[in-house]
């Protein structure tokens, strides 16, 4: 009962902290705006350069979009506790760690999805892309996956935040690796032949693919491995995470880094 307490209450107070509940607003235009501005830039330049269909780019920014909260805020549901020297606090409970940040990981899992979702209806209805009413309940699935998949690797670099206090940087790097190897804009076809490979090891690769099929009205089953492998990486990815959590956590108490900032 008590991890399950940690899990929902704990994980819900860290995430109305770090968006600051108090003011919405703040909110609104980053998690919300963001990605309508992305789908109708690269939708343009598209439209302009002859290349792809504004269903295209709007269902590969829109879920490129999703690793905004998934890395981001997971990133800084740890960076903000040590940011204001409460982390040790936090570390110090005989909370269990898996439901400790698992529980922070849930609110920004359901971020990614609706900031996702809402770029993909935003983007259909401003560009009046076509999309089946039919597709759309497959596609909550599927987006679903890529968001968890992008809080996976925001677990992993939540955890090297223990150790670097740069935390917002990285995840500049991280997004524009996943905007440029996913095949947001660019089909990983028509990417150098090395690209490839890295862009299969990524969240969110096989989500937007798939995500692109049923909306072209392909069927649960063909789209099924490419949901299961995407699910996959992104349990790769929370393991990862939580054991960087428990290796970087030692080792930031040898060195004393938790009361750096």
């Amino acid at each position: 009962m008590t991890s399950v307490r940690v899990f929902f209450v704990g994980g819900l107070m860290s995430f109305r902290a770090l968006f600051n509940w108090m003011n919405p607003w703040i909110f609104v235009p980053t998690i919300l705006l963001g990605p309508i501005t992305q789908i109708l830039l690269f939708a343009y330049i598209g439209r302009a350069a002859g290349v792809g269909d504004d269903e295209f780019f709007i269902i590969g920014n829109a879920l490129n979009y999703a690793a905004i909260p998934g890395m981001f805020a997971m990133t800084f549901t740890i960076g903000g506790e040590r940011f204001a020297q409460t982390l040790g606090l936090v570390l110090v409970s005989p909370a269990r760690r898996v439901p400790l940040f698992m529980g922070r990981a849930l609110p920004v899992i359901l971020t990614g999805w609706g900031t996702a979702m809402i770029g993909i209806l935003s983007g259909v209805w401003v560009l009046d892309a076509d999309i089946a009413a039919g597709a759309w309940p497959l596609v909550g699935l599927v987006v679903a996956v890529g968001a968890f998949a992008t809080a996976g690797i925001g677990l992993v670099m939540g955890a090297i935040n223990l150790v670097w206090r740069d935390g917002a940087t990285l995840g500049n790097v991280v997004f524009l690796i996943l905007l440029v190897f996913t095949g947001t804009n660019v089909a990983l076809e028509d990417l150098p032949a090395w690209m490839e490979p890295i862009g299969r090891c990524l969240p969110l690769t096989h989500a937007i693919e798939a995500t692109r099929m049923v909306a072209d009205g392909a069927a649960w089953s063909a789209v099924s491995s490419l949901v299961a492998l995407e699910l996959l990486i992104g349990a790769v990815y929370v393991v990862l995470g939580l054991v960087a959590l428990r290796w970087l956590e030692d080792m930031s108490r040898q060195h004393a880094t938790l009361d750096r900032v």
